[in-house]
């Protein structure tokens, strides 16, 4: 029997597992040592201004209350400089080119840069199974999915530039829980009219209340959202089920009309199709700077950068603000938006051959601490700016977890922008709930609508 192609189909077989494969056991070993348990630096830069990690805010501060705004752990913190229009050159290595473009665009906006402070952390099962991740978690073919995990940052040291994108969309933000929120969508004026969303998500993925045998194999979240205002849209609903292989199963949707009392499939709730209540400012894919399938581009991991971003924002994110003290023409109120120096890995996203989408290029720039997306850049067919979106999240140090705030998706052309998950105005931010999977079913939509 001749064994030689046996033994070359194995050793390719061996070879393609290994091209797969996160990284080697000595790479791991550094996960907990030089980098932190979640994959990023634990020293500070050469120059100072960005320090070590330390373990992050993991227990709630003087004065916090479950269900609350966040008080901020940094009162006497005091901006150390600001950007603007007529200073930005000399900050340029430290900005991003959308930034640059909000700078020259608004003669009234700037960046009030704050000292950097690494409150990122998490629960210890999420730092040991994202040890564990870095060996044995893989991507599916085309790199539209993973397998190999249900908790954890699937890839700590990141390899592709799909990796850092699938660390984004299953990041630690809790296991069940109900978030309201408002979202407005501004006028080259000024002018707004709120629209308040209650969402419910139910994770499958870094579950860790649910046990193995609760959480739905494949499942990343069991995603709701209600429009409760205004009273023209009021009512309607959207049911997401999310999922690591999509290639083993694609996103689900499903909506609520309240006006036919009809549940539909909705195969359109995903990539460039408009984002509900947007006015067309943001796509279904754009919700959290990125959710969703992949597999319409081509991922370029460009490498770190030291960026200038939003970051511990809990002064934009407070109960003592009002909408209309965030809200101006062009833009987000500065004085309330606070920026840091952060490493953050650049993340270069490219329009396949053949396929669709109205952004033609993103640029994103992923925090190194929690994986979460800070900042977009999207190109048009043309390859010009056209729209800059920046996510001002903040440490919920009671799950603990860095949570989504004030997301600003701006419009460079037509010169508006949308402000979403407002919470300023509600009584309760983050309440954790008991929902299991019969309450994210589609049957369950017509009972939770309202006429």
């Amino acid at each position: 029997m001749n064994l030689k192609p046996l033994l070359l189909t194995a050793a390719m077989m061996a070879l393609s597992a290994n091209a797969l494969a996160a990284v080697s056991g000595a790479e791991a070993a550094r996960l907990g040592a030089d980098l932190t348990p979640m994959g990023a630096e634990k020293a500070g830069n050469a120059a100072g201004t960005i320090p070590a990690w330390t373990g992050g805010i993991t227990t709630p501060v003087a004065g916090f209350k479950p269900g609350g705004h966040y008080p901020d752990p940094y009162p006497g913190d005091k901006p150390k400089f600001e950007i603007s229009a007529g200073n930005m050159a000399q900050y340029a290595a430290n900005l991003t080119p959308g930034q640059q473009a909000l700078l020259k665009k608004y003669p009234t906006w700037k960046m009030k840069v704050y000292p950097t402070q690494r409150s990122a952390g998490y629960p210890k099962a999420i730092y040991d199974a994202s040890k564990a991740n870095a060996t044995r978690v893989n991507l599916v073919s085309g790199g539209n999915g993973f397998t190999g995990t249900s908790v954890g940052v699937p890839f700590p040291i990141p390899k592709t530039g799909v990796e850092p994108i699938w660390n984004h969309i299953v990041a630690y933000r809790g296991d069940t829980f109900d978030i309201n929120t408002t979202q407005v969508a501004v006028t080259r004026e000024g002018d707004y009219t709120p629209v308040r969303f209650e969402y419910s998500y139910d994770f499958h993925y870094n579950n860790l209340k649910k046990s193995e045998a609760q959480r739905e194999k494949n499942k990343v979240t069991n995603f709701m959202q209600t429009v409760t205002a205004p009273a023209r849209l009021a009512g309607q609903i959207l049911l997401v089920h999310e999922y690591a292989d999509q290639i083993a199963n694609p996103r689900s949707a499903w909506t609520y009309n309240p006006g036919q009392r009809r549940v539909r499939l909705a195969p359109n709730v995903a990539y460039d199709n408009p984002g509900v209540a947007a006015d067309g400012l943001r796509t279904n894919d754009d919700f959290t700077l990125f959710n969703g399938a992949t597999d319409r581009y081509d991922w370029k991991l460009v490498g770190k950068k030291e960026i200038y971003v939003p970051y511990n924002s809990y002064r934009l994110n407070s109960g003592k603000l009002k909408i209309a003290d965030i809200v101006r023409p062009g833009h987000i109120n500065p004085e309330h938006a606070r920026y840091e120096l952060h490493r953050v890995w650049v993340v270069d996203a490219t329009l396949k051959s053949g396929t669709s989408h109205i952004y033609h290029r993103r640029t994103f720039y992923i925090d190194e601490d929690s994986w979460n997306i800070l900042a977009v850049d999207k190109y048009d067919a043309r390859g010009q700016l056209w729209r800059v979106a920046e996510q001002h999240s903040q440490q919920f140090y009671d799950i603990p977890g860095i949570g989504p705030g004030v997301e600003v998706h701006h419009d460079l052309q037509s010169g508006r922008f949308l402000a979403m998950g407002m919470t300023n105005e509600e009584s309760t931010v983050y309440v954790r709930t008991n929902r299991d999977a019969s309450d994210f079913s589609p049957s369950s939509l017509r009972g939770a609508g309202t006429r």
